[in-house]
């Protein structure tokens, strides 16, 4: 399945430009499966996705907590993803991890381009039996620990370097189910905290409480305290009139919120999500990663009236790059984009000059604490870049997709 899911990418179906010419157009992979999976790596400087453990504790890339097929497909079994083994999900068309780590672009973007991996682990559904139900909080905390060890075997196996990823989920114990799995790589905490059972009302209601109590600061400060490399973080936090809703000072995209955003953050890295087109300007140039669902390589000129730039880390632009592009119209911008795509030296080309260059402007636009040598001597000793830098990441790959996936 998911062969022919990428031959209809690759081929496309086929639309006229302005000139009268025929041109491929951009025909979605649904979300998660390998060839949505690559084709977000392609466009973006990385890719978030979603894993789980089969029955016979395998790694399978699929967000749902219910098999995301036609319920008839499933023959009256359990619907849950975990009571399924790999080779059977994959009989549906769904990715295993080992898919993704061993297609030959994923581990050039990573390994070379330093791209990285987002990798949410889910929580099963309470009606799986191992899950333990509600109160079982150890076994939640094992669970989760046993999945992402078993991702971590699968990187290594590959060679995938762990600073170029990182772990997250909605599970608030992520630092026992971390211990218990014996993860090596980074960690992070997805808040306010989803629970693995209900709808998205259901899920908004139970999460309200600890959105309200906990100012964007707040997050930002746990986060800090536990370590982690980057702040997950919903976009609702920086939104009106969402962002007015947590108690504490309020932080936005614009304006002084936007100031009180930079004071508070001090470089620290956060990555928003969902970030819809007509936001996507704002947060970057608030030097702010952006999960998006929005993959067509057509999209050139985004809503708020700016050109888009789909790799804000991986191919970087320098101050006057940065000028040009934010000084072009809608008329001329392809050519602009053009020019700028032949001209931009990519981050893993980029001399010690180049890259001095490139850390010294974001260091004093976003106000990063780290020094310019620290950030140096990180990035000429690995591949990978550091958390601060501004990404796009493709959000379940390519973007989310309508039920059932497949």
């Amino acid at each position: 399945m998911w062969l022919i899911e990428l031959a209809i990418v690759e081929r496309g179906l086929k639309k006229r430009n302005r000139l009268g010419c025929m041109k491929p157009m951009y025909v979605q992979s649904p979300e998660n499966t390998l060839s949505s999976l690559v084709h977000g790596m392609r466009l973006f400087d990385g890719i978030e996705f979603d894993i789980r453990l089969t029955s016979d504790n395998q790694v399978v890339v699929h967000h749902d907590r219910t098999v995301s097929v036609d319920p008839h497909r499933l023959s009256g079994r359990s619907p849950h993803v975990e009571n399924w083994t790999l080779d059977e999900l994959q009989e549906f068309g769904f990715c295993s991890f080992e898919q993704l780590l061993e297609h030959s672009e994923i581990q050039s973007a990573v390994q070379e381009e330093g791209k990285v991996l987002v990798v949410e682990t889910k929580r099963p559904s309470l009606k799986v039996k191992r899950s333990g139900g509600l109160f079982a909080r150890k076994k939640h905390d094992l669970h989760m620990g046993k999945t992402m060890h078993h991702a971590e075997q699968l990187l290594e196996q590959y060679a995938i370097p762990l600073d170029s990823i990182v772990h997250y989920a909605f599970h608030s114990r992520m630092d026992m189910a971390t211990k218990y799995g014996g993860v090596k790589g980074p960690w992070s905490s997805l808040r306010p905290n989803i629970r693995p059972f209900g709808g998205r009302r259901t899920h908004r209601t139970l999460a309200l409480p600890e959105f309200v109590s906990n100012s964007f600061n707040r997050l930002k400060k746990k986060h800090q305290k536990n370590g982690s490399p980057m702040m997950p973080c919903a976009i609702e936090y920086l939104v009106p009139p969402a962002n007015r809703v947590p108690i504490g000072k309020t932080v936005g995209l614009h304006g002084k919120h936007l100031e009180t955003l930079t004071k508070q953050r001090q470089g620290f890295p956060v990555y928003l999500w969902p970030v819809k087109p007509h936001q996507e300007h704002s947060v970057l140039n608030a030097g702010l990663s952006a999960l998006t669902d929005y993959s067509d390589p057509e999209l050139t000129w985004l809503p708020s009236g700016h050109p888009r730039w789909q790799q804000p880390a991986t191919l970087p632009l320098d101050k006057g790059q940065q000028l040009l592009l934010n000084e072009t119209d809608e008329d001329n911008h392809h050519s602009v984009l053009s020019e700028l795509k032949n001209d931009v030296c990519p981050w893993n080309e980029a001399d010690v000059s180049r890259r001095r260059e490139l850390l010294s402007y974001w260091k004093t636009k976003w106000n990063w604490q780290l020094s310019i040598d620290e950030m140096i001597n990180h990035s000429m000793a690995s591949k990978s870049m550091p958390w601060e830098f501004v990404r796009m990441i493709g959000h379940r790959g390519s973007g989310k997709t309508q039920r059932p996936v497949l």
